[in-house]
């Protein structure tokens, strides 16, 4: 029997026009997270890499970092509001069930009437968000897609947990996916491990919620308040997590350069999920890249910053000159679930 559906008439190819990236004003040293936990800068920088990373105000709310870093993408990709035909955010701080917060973003830029939904893949978020990108652009469903990764973790962060008091930042990175006449974005190796999901979560439990001030004075009634009111977490198992991260991931890593058909030597950058500075030296091991490739190591005054890490430290590379355009990057987003996506990217 013949079909009677006609086939899409999409581009042959796409790639990554434009970045952009937004970091909330606040910067918090290691200092400040130790007023909170036992511990001091020299264990947290050898424990992470990480030295500062950014606190997102009262103003500074999911869909507002997204705003600024999204019309930072458009004018970089050189198209307009109206062009784009989708936009995906990968998130999970946005505390909504529904609406998805995506749709409040697609009219705050301007879009129009595009298609608007969000992504729950933890940090692997924005190579999800990038690979569905890529099916709309080559199957004809959108013209130009908007991917957005954003997270406020400082909501989810228990300053009281030695373990994870440290780790977290907010920011919001986003990238335009169009149009390419060559391959710009490689076969997409993700997947998940959900036999190990319990490594990574958000945990309800009361022990380890985070006592939050309430408004009203130091009286007994405030305090009292201060004692029941608090904040669900992120928790994790640490040692699982690294090992998993720098064992397995490298495994992904490689086979994502393999389905691209690029070899170690042929990359010019590598942007992991920016986690901890230890697993992104031992991935770096683990590949044996070569010295010349850049190496993205934004966590060190970024924090983790989740769904958001892999678009801000792509930004941050360009602005700075570590990285130009039309270089060839290896990228990797892996996390909570556990879940993993990896593919090899022309940058913009």
């Amino acid at each position: 029997m013949t079909s009677k559906i006609k086939p899409a008439k999409g581009a042959a190819y796409a790639r990554i026009m434009g970045v952009g990236g937004y970091r909330p004003t606040r910067v918090v040293p290691n200092e400040e997270i130790l007023k909170h936990i036992d511990s001091s800068d020299e264990w947290i920088r050898s424990r992470s890499g990480i030295a500062t990373r950014h606190w997102a105000g009262p103003e500074e709310t999911v869909s507002a970092m997204s705003v600024e870093a999204a019309g930072k993408a458009i004018a970089d990709a050189g198209v307009t509001p109206e062009q784009i035909g989708a936009v995906i955010v990968s998130t999970v701080s946005h505390f909504k069930q529904t609406p998805a917060i995506a749709t409040e973003i697609a009219h705050r830029i301007g879009a129009g009437k595009p298609a608007a939904f969000d992504i729950s893949a933890g940090c692997a978020g924005f190579g999800y968000g990038l690979t569905l990108a890529k099916g709309m652009v080559t199957d004809g469903s959108a013209e130009y897609v908007l991917v957005i990764g954003v997270e406020r973790l400082s909501d989810l962060t228990d300053l009281e947990d030695r373990a994870t008091a440290f780790l977290f930042g907010d920011g919001a990175g986003a990238v335009v996916v169009g149009p390419a006449k060559e391959p710009a974005i490689g076969p997409t190796v993700w997947g998940s491990e959900g036999d190990k999901a319990e490594t990574i979560k958000q945990t309800f439990g009361w022990d380890v919620y985070r006592r939050t001030p309430v408004p009203g004075g130091d009286g007994p009634e405030a305090r009292m308040a201060l004692e029941d009111i608090r904040y669900p977490a992120i928790t994790q198992e640490g040692q699982a997590v690294f090992r998993w991260a720098v064992f397995e991931m490298a495994k992904v890593a490689q086979q994502a350069l393999d389905a691209a058909g690029v070899s170690p030597d042929d990359l010019d950058v590598f942007i992991p999920h920016q986690a901890n500075m230890r697993i992104i030296d031992s991935m770096v091991k683990t590949l044996k890249l070569p010295e010349n490739v850049t190496v993205a190591r934004d966590v060190e005054t970024t924090g983790n910053t989740s769904a958001a890490s892999i678009p801000l430290a792509m930004e941050r590379l360009l602005a700075t000159g570590q990285a130009k355009s039309g270089d060839t990057a290896l990228v990797i987003g892996f996390g909570a679930g556990l879940v993993y996506a990896a593919t090899v990217v022309t940058l913009p």
